[in-house]
């Protein structure tokens, strides 16, 4: 069985081609949801230094999941923005960008469609 995933908006996001037992009415094209965050200094000391004795930076674990969260959020509010209620085929990439690798960038993309 897929996971399909849905909070308050109502927009079902799923990283399949369909919704199961659901067939797409209409395709509105597609959508994307992009968040850019910087590093903060502090963390990065620390992260570094969880490194090092090992472990899991949890700092960078959080920061993750809220830019995951947001550029999924973005996607949703572009799909139902286009009259759709569900967003297949989910692609979620992550990428190091600025001169010094100081950002991140975390890009949610899929197919807005009417189930």
């Amino acid at each position: 069985m897929a996971e399909n995933w849905k909070d308050a908006s109502g927009i079902i996001v799923t990283t399949t081609p369909s919704v199961e037992g659901r067939p797409i009415q209409k395709y509105h094209g597609i959508v994307v949801g992009e968040v850019i965050v910087g590093a903060n200094l502090f963390r990065d000391l620390f992260a570094n230094i969880r490194d090092i004795v090992g472990g899991r930076s949890g700092s960078y674990e959080r920061i993750l999941a809220d830019a995951r969260e947001q550029a999924i959020a973005e996607l949703q509010a572009e799909c139902a923005s286009r009259g759709g209620n569900a967003v297949v085929g989910i692609d979620l990439d992550y990428e190091v960008i600025g001169d010094t690798g100081s950002m991140l960038m975390v890009s949610a993309s899929g197919t807005a469609v009417s189930v």
